[in-house]
């Protein structure tokens, strides 16, 4: 391949409906953040990229994705917060969408999620309600991030009363003191802290900075203990949710929640026998070399 000859690869391993199977138009996103275009370069193959060793650069680049494909006017948050992967976040919104469709009485209304752990980027309900009109409540435990993920609702007028931001005061629970009386959900989301300590989420984050040739993807760049590490890591973190869930079974069509390790399902199969789930499911996901899946739960038939 000569030096200035263009391509053009499809990320097939996305949904089909992900806005950037085909990559990203550098160009056309300056227009909508001229900002980005500090950050933009050149690559040996002729194409328009970013560092994406630079975390200014990779959030210059979600800012411009989020006001090209969402229609934000304003979009940020506090340094040292998580900012997300958005193709691999668009994901898991679409295969959600798929899960909901299968239900026919699901068509023509108004579908209410559940985000747990919206973090101080907001972006499971920008991305959900943009790409569906799906109305949100967003909950987290930290105080900035909940004040973060408020401003950039109120910034935007698109999102205003479609989208309620909720303080969770107690960190053991995922459900209790966020949802109200008889209020319902059609699906609840969750990307969960995946690591066990500090420690392991560092040594990640250095195996993503090593592959980053192979897939610029995978990159978070940062992210607070709660985002990325807990006691237990993913697989307790979600048998408590699941345990949790029980007790909201009238309040919520579908429980989802990321699964980041493959080696934790047989754990939480078990689980979710014992709380007599109705219904299970398992949608696998890739983004480039990372391979994920959604778990889903139900109690009605």
């Amino acid at each position: 391949m000569l030096k200035n000859e263009k391509r053009e690869v499809e990320k097939t391993e996305l949904h089909i409906r992900n806005a950037y199977r085909k990559g990203y138009d550098f160009a056309e996103l300056e227009k909508h953040h001229p900002e980005l275009k500090e950050f933009t370069r050149e690559n040996p193959y002729g194409d328009i990229s970013i560092d994406f060793f630079n975390p200014k650069a990779v959030k210059a680049l979600n800012t411009a994705l989020l006001f090209q494909s969402y229609n934000l006017k304003y979009w940020d948050f506090p340094d040292g917060y998580l900012c997300p992967p958005i193709p691999g976040r668009a994901d898991y919104i679409h295969y959600l969408a798929d899960l909901l469709s299968e239900n026919k009485t699901n068509k023509n209304k108004t579908i209410k999620c559940l985000d747990i752990g919206t973090g101080a980027n907001c972006i499971y309900p920008i991305i959900g309600f943009s790409e569906y009109a799906w109305e949100f409540v967003a909950s987290d435990i930290d105080a900035v991030a909940v004040s973060s993920a408020k401003k950039i609702v109120a910034s935007n007028s698109s999102l205003k009363n479609k989208i309620e931001i909720r303080l969770q005061d107690n960190p053991k629970h995922y459900f209790s003191g966020i949802i109200k009386k008889n209020e319902f959900f059609d699906l609840s989301i969750c990307n969960p802290p995946f690591h066990r300590s500090k420690k392991m989420a560092e040594e990640a984050s250095t195996r993503k900075l090593q592959n980053l040739k192979a897939d610029t993807n995978l990159l978070n760049f940062s992210g607070k203990s709660n985002e990325l590490w807990c006691k237990g890591g993913e697989k307790m973190f979600i048998k408590n949710m699941i345990k949790e869930s029980r007790k909201f079974a009238d309040s919520c069509q579908w429980f989802t929640s990321l699964v980041s390790k493959k080696e934790n399902l047989n754990s939480f199969y078990d689980a979710l026998k014992k709380i007599e789930a109705k219904s299970v499911r398992i949608i696998e996901m890739g983004q480039g070399n990372k391979k994920s899946r959604i778990l889903a739960w139900t109690f009605k038939s």
